[in-house]
């Protein structure tokens, strides 16, 4: 498989001025064309800095890509370096000259030294014209090798790629078929998930690569297949078939769909609704689900009850029972999911209540305790978590657990 290592340049990456983007999106395209990304680099507007970059580059890439440095002023030197590089001497492109002529003019600018300066292309490069701005793309081969400079400028580096580079490098090489397949799992740590599949993982085809990604709320397990063969989506789907039985109940959809939408596309088929209860997640369930485009076809709204007070007058909780137990217990969440229920008239809720921290705990309710509830009508769901960590991160995986119950709960998951 080709080998592509990628080069952005300017001194704003490496201050943290300006966001490298370029590079997660350039390696992203590539790899879906059959592309291998050996290495992402970023160096700074200095020649020295650049030559030597090329320089490594080509030791280990059959394919080098650079973005940014291509502009009219004195501190782009992408150009010049890329000649110095290749021994090259310069000329103007005129198909060059007239783009950056009629792309200013357009624009009602005068065409100055400076502009003209951008058709100075060197020599030995191959120009591919740019007409959603003022800076080609070069192109130059050596030793078996592809060098290519692109703009930094995203929206004419992207419009560049996908039209003119990416095509132009599946003709030059001969690419394999990629395809990527990820499963979205909720409610198992990483290491707890990893121990439950290790049989499984250890067995796939040696062609077949999997990796874990985490985060708080999900692990995914993304499976990865370069072959080309054509089958690849069934023989990803076969390993997929084999991992159902070991983790099935965990799996809630697959290519990062997100839990909230999940639970729309339950709800939307089951023609229901439902409603949120909230305390310690303060309107993080709700915010989650009418994130989703269509939210409304199914949630009627949330009733956050932070206060007891609150909890008595919007959910009906008894003032009696928040003595007894406390606002964390058991007891309180069920009777704020029904009170959801009741004064929303929805089908499901979902309540939550607890200790975000960092302050606030008891040796029997520590920081992190959080009972979540989902309720029907007919039906309720308890459970309680500890989930000590910082504040923030509490009431996301507490607002990640209370839609999973959910879901739980209308696919009658045990």
């Amino acid at each position: 498989m080709a080998q592509v290592e990628i080069i952005t340049i300017g001194d704003e990456l490496l201050i943290g001025q300006i966001i490298d983007t370029n590079s997660a999106w350039l390696a992203q395209q590539l790899n879906l064309a059959g592309f291998a990304i050996k290495q992402i680099t970023s160096v700074s507007d200095n020649r020295e800095h650049i030559l030597q970059a090329l320089e490594l580059a080509e030791s280990r890439a059959n394919i080098i890509i650079t973005t940014g440095g291509l502009g009219p002023t004195a501190d782009d030197i992408t150009k010049p370096a890329f000649a110095e590089y290749f021994q090259s001497g310069m000329r103007i492109d005129e198909g060059v000259l007239a783009d950056v002529t009629a792309y200013l003019t357009q624009k009602g600018r005068q065409v100055g030294e400076n502009n003209r300066l951008q058709a100075l292309v060197p020599e030995k490069c191959t120009v591919i014209r740019n007409h959603i701005g003022t800076a080609p793309v070069m192109w130059f081969e050596k030793n078996d090798k592809v060098f290519i400079s692109l703009p930094g400028v995203p929206f004419e580096m992207k419009e560049l790629s996908s039209s003119r580079v990416i095509p132009k490098l599946k003709e030059r090489f001969k690419t394999p078929k990629i395809y990527h397949k990820t499963v979205m799992t909720n409610g198992l740590p990483e290491s707890v998930l990893a121990d439950k599949i290790k049989d499984w993982a250890d067995a796939l085809p040696e062609y077949m690569k999997l990796a874990y990604l985490p985060s708080p709320e999900t692990v995914r397990l993304r499976i990865s297949v370069s072959s080309f063969e054509q089958n690849i989506e069934n023989m990803v789907n076969e390993q997929i078939d084999k991992l159902q039985p070991l983790i099935g109940k965990y799996i809630f959809a697959y290519n990062d769909e997100y839990l909230q939408e999940t639970i729309g596309k339950i709800l939307s088929q089951k023609n229901a609704t439902m409603a949120t209860a909230e305390s310690c997640t303060g309107g993080s369930i709700a915010q989650l689900i009418t994130s989703i485009a269509g939210s409304s076809q199914y949630y009627k709204g949330s009733i956050v009850a932070y206060a007891n007070e609150t909890k008595m007058a919007l959910l009906d909780v008894p003032g009696e029972m928040l003595e007894k137990f406390g606002a964390v217990s058991k007891e309180v969440a069920e009777a704020m999911a029904k009170g959801a229920i009741k004064r929303l008239n929805t089908d499901f809720a979902v309540a939550t209540t607890g200790i975000a921290g960092p302050d606030g705990g008891t040796p029997e309710k520590p920081v992190g305790t959080v009972w979540i509830v989902a309720a029907s009508k007919d039906k309720v769901i308890s459970r309680v978590y500890t989930m000590n960590i910082k504040r923030d991160i509490n009431m996301r995986l507490a607002s990640s657990a209370a839609l999973q119950l959910l879901r739980f709960l209308i696919l009658e998951i045990e």
